[in-house]
């Protein structure tokens, strides 16, 4: 009765295992299908919108303000000289973040950004030390040229003089 038991006990542990390995292998399966379409959504979104200029600009920004930071009495005894860089680094961000969310946007929000990156070359520590500067016009100037990806068409027309017709050998003399 005894070895019976530990029998019994023995295939259900095993029963149990072969189970957990097949609930691992489901939800491994599940969790790999989910991050195919996590990434086939994120491809989507990046290529309808400006993605990498809004990146650029957005590091560009946060250049401008990490190496703008100081303690706020300093800021607020030094005047616009010490409150530039919070405005232009937080306008750089702003300008790369709208027109990943309304990319009809991309012009007006381009040309911003690109326009504070030079402004910070004069109003925030050489704008991050030229980091952000150049970050922020590479952003902008990107989003400005940006544009959506066109269906390709259906039919090509074939270019001129590349036909079956043309030639200096098609042609027969008259």
């Amino acid at each position: 009765m005894l070895s019976r038991a530990v029998a019994d006990t023995a295939a259900t542990e095993r029963v149990r295992a072969q189970d957990g390995a097949a609930e691992s292998g489901t939800r491994g399966a599940r969790v790999r299908a989910g991050l195919r379409q996590g990434r086939a959504w994120f491809r989507a979104f990046r290529r309808t919108r400006p993605f990498w200029g809004g990146v650029w600009l957005v590091a560009g920004g946060w250049t401008v303000l990490k190496f703008s930071l100081a303690p706020m009495q300093l800021v607020v005894s030094t005047g616009f000289d010490g409150i530039a860089g919070y405005l232009l680094g937080g306008g750089m961000i702003l300008s790369g973040l709208v027109p990943l969310a309304a990319p009809q946007q991309r012009y007006t929000f381009g040309i911003i950004g690109a326009v504070l990156a030079v402004v910070s070359l004069v109003a925030s520590n050489l704008g991050g030390f030229l980091l952000g500067m150049v970050l922020g016009v590479l952003g902008g100037s990107m989003m400005v040229g940006w544009g959506p990806k066109r269906p390709a068409r259906a039919e090509r027309r074939p270019a001129t003089g590349s036909g079956p017709d043309s030639g200096a050998g098609s042609r027969e003399a008259a």
